[in-house]
């Protein structure tokens, strides 16, 4: 009965898989190009996707951050911005931009339309999906991190690598964190939670579930479950069969979330969230009213509420962000296998002698 149930189980996830795809080859479809760079990607580029909306003050950041990391071609699809998102990436020569008036939730909230841009520019390619407030923060010291990184992983046959999404959030209210456009969100935003985090394996996709931080402590504290999950794989080397489910948080075929499965021996980043500046209250409004960022919106009109509250979401256990090696001593980081840099085998080998 388990292998039929194994066997039943698969087919399904092949069918749904298949669905998924189909989606996003008519969802591409509606993407209108603004400015399409694509044809000067080179083999062994690494790529990263987003859809976004009223981003310009996050942007600068954003992309001079993934340009150090080793990111050498950006395809950002807009939805409806209404701010100056759309001007300021047309006018980079590596972001390739499409634009998109639909729903962002009618469109899996906006998976649709990168499952489509990845099905046409990533197969072959490691590919990075992210959020326009994500950052993410690689287990090394090395610049650029992402050619190394993907290169070791080439090397040990993985395709995939996880990553935490840690909330990060100011000391004081949140009307507080206040970033000038294109400074580094970190400094205002310099605390998250160091621990309380929940892991469970979930066997449908085999992935191990992540829940915890300042949202399910104080947004949620009525109705945890419906806490946002924290587990990502935002890198993988794609393939045009593969697709994402829900966000960046599950993906098909399922081997491609076991990127926190210790056995593995992967490294896992972290996904610094910058959502909680204080831009965060006025956008909680408009989204409240928009209705395009939850399945069941109206279940959370609750977690709005609260944001426009400006809640404080310090607390006495908080830590004080100060890098990667702060996170792996928590355990929210891991370099698995991934050899260490070189400066620490300079400072072991100084130790010897």
């Amino acid at each position: 009965m388990d292998l039929l149930s194994d066997i039943i189980r698969r087919y399904r996830l092949r069918v749904k898989r298949r669905k998924l795809l189909w989606r996003a080859i008519k969802a591409r479809r509606r993407l209108q190009p603004v400015c399409d760079r694509t044809a000067g990607i080179a083999p062994g580029d690494i790529l990263l996707f987003a859809c976004l909306r009223n981003e310009a003050a996050r942007l600068p950041f954003f992309l001079r951050h993934y340009r150090d990391l080793g990111v050498s071609h950006f395809l950002i699809v807009d939805n409806a911005s209404t701010d100056a998102t759309a001007a300021l990436l047309r006018a980079e020569p590596d972001v390739s931009l499409w634009r998109v008036g639909g729903s962002y939730r009618a469109a899996r909230f906006g998976m649709d339309w990168i499952n489509g841009l990845l099905m046409r520019h990533g197969s072959g390619h490691w590919c990075l999906t992210v959020d326009a407030d994500e950052i993410l923060i690689l287990p090394t010291d090395r610049t650029p991190a992402l050619p190394a990184l993907t290169a070791w992983l080439d090397a040990q046959g993985a395709d995939c690598m996880a990553a935490l999404m840690l909330d990060l959030y100011p000391r004081g209210p949140l009307s507080s964190a206040r970033c000038a456009p294109g400074a580094d969100p970190s400094t205002v935003l310099d605390h998250y939670d160091p621990c309380g985090y929940d892991w469970e394996y979930q066997p449908r996709y085999r992935n191990i579930s992540i829940r915890g931080g300042p949202r399910r402590r104080v947004l949620f504290a009525d109705h945890p479950e419906r806490a946002p999950h924290l587990h990502k794989t935002p890198l993988i080397r794609w393939h045009w069969r593969y697709a994402y489910v829900s966000s960046t948080h599950i993906a098909l075929p399922p081997r491609l979330n076991a990127g926190f499965d210790a056995r593995r021996g992967l490294p896992t980043g972290v996904l610094l969230h910058n959502k909680f500046l204080d831009q965060v209250i006025p956008r909680s409004r408009d989204e409240k009213l928009r209705g395009e960022h939850f399945t069941h919106a109206a279940l959370y009109d609750d977690y709005y509420d609260r944001l426009i509250a400006d809640p404080v979401l310090w607390h006495p256990e908080a830590a004080t962000w100060r890098g990667w090696r702060a996170l792996e001593a928590e355990g929210l980081i891991s370099r698995g296998g991934w050899p260490p840099d070189p400066a620490q085998n300079v400072d072991k080998a100084t130790a010897t002698n």
